[in-house]
């Protein structure tokens, strides 16, 4: 499970979801690479890439777990994220394959190029890619790794209490602070309250913890308990990432019992004051 620390208030904020870019801003983004390469790039800086989707340049995501992802051939063990302070330049988005700027923007005086979420650019559809032409727009001010409870792939232990994430609209956030989650009446595990769910567009992400009692792992659509799991004695049901049953390809989770959650704090994602 791959998670931010708490901040402070001198770091960055990430860009909302389904926000463009404001030219000339400082946000905070992220970069998966492996141990040694995070290493390198501390000592002597980030360096373009001689390729990509969007040419040459250095590419980042503001979604955490997208970029957690990479290398993709790296296990997660011997990965880390680098969280870093970008000042984006000059903008162009990128929207589609085949656009007449794709690999020559930089030429056309932009710094920055953004490909917005779920334009059928990036195949994932999780969030945006950024390419960032010049290396000396982005600074290096932390890394993340994988958290040893609860890691992406890792069978979450029975009972353990676990640090997750909520995300829904604002208005339902100040509800559920006032009168704890409802559990939803459908969804691919049937009855509960879904954690780990990716914000998207506005809102805010709840951060909670959650005691996961008995977990059962379901790892495929058409499990025989993928509804019944807490006929069986299960708490929550545990889909691992990258078994075919979320499209993302990440791990989900579904507590029966809204009493197992606690909220800690929330979100809020924002541009960075100018």
């Amino acid at each position: 499970m791959w998670a931010e620390d708490d901040l402070g208030g001198g770091a960055p904020a990430c860009l909302e979801s389904y926000k463009v870019p404001v030219e000339g801003k400082v946000y905070r983004m992220y970069h998966g690479t492996s141990r040694e390469n995070a290493e390198k790039i501390k000592v002597s800086g980030f360096k373009q890439s001689s390729g990509g989707m969007l040419g040459p340049g250095v590419y980042l995501s503001r979604d955490l777990k997208k970029a957690s992802r990479y290398p993709l051939d790296l296990p997660e063990n011997e990965r880390v994220v680098l969280r870093v302070k970008v000042n984006v330049g000059r903008v162009k988005k990128i929207d589609r394959q085949g656009h007449p700027l794709q690999k020559t923007w930089h030429d056309q005086g932009y710094d920055t190029a953004w490909c917005p979420p779920n334009c059928g650019m990036v195949s994932s559809g999780l969030e945006e890619d950024y390419c960032v032409w010049d290396p000396k727009r982005i600074t290096v001010i932390g890394e993340i790794r994988p958290k040893t409870q609860g890691a992406q792939g890792a069978y979450p232990s029975d009972c353990n209490v676990y640090t997750m994430y909520h995300g829904t609209s604002r208005e339902a956030a100040e509800k559920i602070k006032r009168e704890g989650f409802r559990p939803s009446t459908h969804g691919m595990l049937g009855h509960g309250v879904y954690p780990l769910h990716i914000l998207r567009g506005e809102g805010v992400v709840l951060r909670v913890k959650v005691n996961v009692g008995k977990v059962i792992r379901i790892d495929r659509q058409g499990h025989q308990h993928q509804y019944t799991w807490h006929d069986m004695g299960y708490d929550t049901a545990w889909c691992p990432p990258n078994c075919g049953m979320v499209p993302s390809g990440l791990e989900e989770f579904c507590v029966w019992d809204p009493r197992q959650i606690t909220v800690i704090d929330e979100i809020h994602p924002m541009p960075v004051p100018g």
